[in-house]
């Protein structure tokens, strides 16, 4: 008789291969076994019904807002094709939608970089922020910033502890990377998915795009003396908030699809493929019943992140503020606690249905319960996206530059071509970066899940997935003593 494998305390029993527990199944045979698996799975715990409406009407209202203001104002803009200041609006709209299409062969190059090669690049990732934290400080003394570059040494000696401490722990980010992408593979109807939803984001940033030209046309001006109005911070936030809102709903869409998909390979690796159900269900539910919580927590961070933006613009505005500056820095830090929260919280969106609260409360219950609060800080995972993202970033600011070399669409009536290689190195490099980290958070999404469901459903892993079971907990048992 073979020993259980125990997890977490748990006793997890093995079963022959040809009698598996499929939650998702409606046989016979599953009845059977089920009591001897989880005693709740994805289909009896899911919650039936719309979850937190009322933000997804706010959703409507802001898409429906932002059409109205860019046919309203940006195109009145348009046709003038120029501002007080001589910037040709046309030829910028052009350049984004360009840089837009140019950025989804980028960022589908960078996910599949990341399915080659998830370890090496999590190395690559560790170096990287190592290196430019002693770039940042050797910079700074070469300029004489004596104070600045002590700060640049101070946080090289801090990346070189962390690098450190983590690099042991490389090989269990690499295997929940490497269950992600297999379960990603395994049904790359999400891809499309992905594909579909970051298109959907570029259209809605161009046309937020038209509508911040037409509002800043009619609100921002400069005379023949280059004395400038103040800008609207009210017309400004409302703007933020709209940018952000929308990036945010995009991009959960995508990671609570991802869940639901994960959740069912976990379960029932059979019902997996390109156009599965497990596919064309998950989507289903974050677009309908799921779509109000998506919208709750999207709505939380882009306020927050619209706030930080506010007084970003405050700061430049004023010649630097010290009480914007701590606004900024304190925003910051709650923008990255909700996202630190959202991250997880919709990991049970996906994969149970609930409301965005319940899926909250739940989530980290999970992991208080099972005492992993230090597993869900080591974001090795994240780390790597992150520099993917900034070099696919970069990548779109030279060939949007290039662009510019080659064509001037960003040079003033007047032939001034003054800043225009910085402008469009900037466009290229946050249309490049928002896209790419669109599309590379069906990795994220999916090492998420896998921490959740690991956590969840052992036993299932096990059953429906023997081989990457055991590479799974022979790494974490070797990283974690006593977890495994």
């Amino acid at each position: 008789m073979s020993t259980p494998i125990v997890v977490q305390g748990t006793a997890v029993q093995q079963y022959p291969s040809n009698n598996q527990s499929n939650p998702y199944a409606t046989s016979g045979n599953n009845d059977n076994h089920h009591h001897a698996m989880s005693s709740e799975t994805p289909e009896s715990k899911r919650v039936s019904g719309c979850k937190d409406p009322i933000f997804a009407l706010l959703f409507y209202i802001c898409i429906a807002a932002i059409v109205a203001v860019a046919a309203i104002y940006g195109g009145e803009a348009l046709v003038t094709s120029q501002s007080d200041s001589g910037v040709i609006y046309k030829n910028y709209v052009w350049a984004v939608v360009v840089i837009v299409f140019i950025s989804f062969i980028g960022a589908g190059g960078g996910l599949a970089v990341m399915m080659c090669c998830p370890a090496t690049l999590i190395k690559v990732s560790l170096i990287f922020s190592v290196v430019m934290a002693g770039v940042w400080a050797v910079l700074a003394f070469l300029s004489g910033s004596i104070g600045v570059g002590v700060i640049g040494v101070v946080f090289f000696l801090i990346s070189c502890c962390y690098a450190y401490a983590v690099w042991q722990r490389i090989p269990f980010a690499a295997i929940n990377m490497v269950t992600a992408i297999t379960a990603v593979k395994a049904n790359m109807g999400v891809a499309i998915y992905a594909y579909l939803i970051t298109a959907i984001a570029g259209a809605y940033s161009m046309c937020w795009s038209i509508a911040f030209v037409g509002v800043f046309d009619k609100t921002y001006s400069c005379d023949a003396n280059n004395v400038c109005t103040d800008p609207n911070y009210g017309y400004l936030f409302l703007l933020f908030v709209a940018f952000f809102f929308g990036q945010q709903v995009f991009q959960y869409t995508i990671h609570v699809i991802v869940a639901g998909t994960v959740a069912s390979w976990w379960y029932d690796p059979s019902d997996s493929g390109c156009c599965s159900s497990a596919v064309n269900n998950s989507a289903i539910r974050a677009f309908t019943t799921s779509f109000g919580s998506i919208c709750f927590g999207s709505l939380v961070v882009a306020i927050i992140q619209a706030l930080k933006m506010l007084a970003n613009t405050a700061q430049n505005e004023n010649g630097g503020s010290f009480l914007a500056c701590i606004a900024e820095c304190l925003l910051a830090c709650l923008a990255s606690i909700v996202e630190y929260l959202n991250r997880w919280a919709f990991i049970y969106v996906g994969i149970y249905g609930f409301g965005y609260i319940e899926s909250a409360k739940n989530v980290f219950g999970l992991f208080r319960n099972r005492g992993w609060d230090a597993i869900i800080a080591d974001d090795l995972v994240a780390n790597t996206l992150l520099l993917v993202s900034l070099v696919v970033g970069a990548i779109m600011g030279g060939v949007n530059m290039l662009i510019q070399t080659t064509s001037g669409v960003f040079d003033s009536t007047d032939g001034s071509s003054s800043n225009a290689l910085v402008y469009a190195f900037v466009i290229g490099f946050v249309v490049g970066l928002v896209i790419t980290s669109i599309l590379l958070s069906l990795v994220g999404s999916g090492v998420n899940a896998v921490i959740v469901l690991f956590a969840e459903a052992p036993a299932e892993f096990q059953q429906n997935h023997p081989d990457l079971s055991n590479k799974m907990r022979a790494i974490w048992s070797q990283v974690y003593p006593g977890s495994v």
